[in-house]
């Protein structure tokens, strides 16, 4: 595989990864009764919608098409929490422990991205390892809310 069909796979993961990041908050806000959890929700979905912007333009300059798909395991993922919350219900416990699986997920994406050997320059890489920086901080975000919950 060429270097450039390298890089526009690696980007196009990323876009996935971040589309299966806006269907989960957008099920999770859904499922949720509560005002302060669903502008949560929004903010990591509109997160997620600017950083597919950032993404597709990269996949653009690069001569692909932008992508707009998610992936496999995350549809799996949400077919899954459909069904969960069917029988366990949407209590915030429950929504931020799967929302911390997603974000785990995402942080693993990103971390394989920026430790390939894929070659790509240098303001490609910034603009990975930025939303990298920005989507730890919600992980952590998320992870800190439902350790306040499980109290």
């Amino acid at each position: 595989m060429l270097q450039d069909e390298k890089l526009v796979t690696l980007l196009s993961d990323l876009v996935k990864i971040n589309n299966d990041r806006i269907e989960g908050y957008k099920n999770a806000k859904a499922a949720s009764n509560d005002a302060d959890v669903k502008a949560l929700f929004q903010h990591m979905i509109n997160d997620s919608v600017k950083y597919v912007a950032e993404l597709n333009q990269q996949l653009l300059a690069q001569g692909a098409d932008a992508e707009t798909d998610t992936t496999i395991s995350g549809k799996l993922y949400r077919t899954w929490m459909s069904i969960k919350t069917t029988f366990t219900g949407t209590d915030r416990y429950s929504l931020f422990s799967s929302c911390e699986y997603g974000e785990d997920a995402v942080q693993r994406a990103y971390a394989d991205a920026l430790g390939s050997d894929t070659s790509m320059p240098y303001s490609v890489r910034e603009l990975i390892a930025g939303q990298q920086a920005n989507l730890k901080e919600a992980h952590d975000t998320i992870k800190s809310y439902r350790d306040v919950v499980s109290q």
